[in-house]
Parts: C-alpha cells; structure tokens; sequence
C-alpha cells in the first residue's frame, strides 16, 4: 500500500518482538545488529526497546516518507502488521495522523 510508504507510524509505536530464531546467527533473515536481546529466546528490534520506540531501521520522516532498511529481511511481526487494521489506526493517531481504510 502506497500510504505505508508515507506513513511509518506502526514502526514508531509499537515494541516488536519476536523469536531470536529469525535473527541471522540463528539462520533467520533480522540483522544481529539491529535486535536485543528481551528475556530466553525472545529478541525486540532495536530502538523498540525504549519510549518513544522507534525502530533502528526505520528511515525518513513518518507522514511524509519512510521506509525500512531491511524490508526483505524484516521480522515476522512486521510482515504480519495489517495496514488499516485497528493497529494500524492506533498508531496513526498517536503521530496526528488519520486512519486508512481497511483493506478489501
């Protein structure tokens, strides 16, 4: 979705955490450098991990243009994250921003 490209919000709002199995020491795709380590075998991405999370991979300027420097590489929780979903609009307004329609 082209708004997401704009937006950025979802990966200045929510901590993402995920298995320490999709980082690349454990074979997964998530940079090593750009995660840390949460408790056991549960990893979060770095910059997530403090108020106002942000997360490290995040580039440019939420609600004008963004985008994600390890988006082939990205974890679960982020392939996941529906655009227009509660979420979704939750984060948008937390940055002033309006809601997107769902989609379908």
């Amino acid at each position: 979705m082209s708004d997401c490209l704009r937006c950025g919000a979802c990966c200045a709002h929510f901590r993402v955490d995920f298995s320490v199995y999709e980082t690349a020491s454990y074979c997964g795709s998530v940079p090593d450098g750009l995660v840390v380590e949460v408790a056991g075998a549960t990893v979060r991405m770095r910059g997530t991990d403090h108020w106002p999370p942000r997360c490290a991979a995040l580039t440019g300027t939420i609600g004008e243009r963004v985008a994600c420097a390890i988006y082939e590489w990205r974890p679960s929780p982020c392939r996941e994250f529906e655009a227009g979903s509660d979420a979704c609009a939750r984060a948008r307004a937390r940055h002033g921003l309006p809601a997107l329609a769902a989609d379908g």
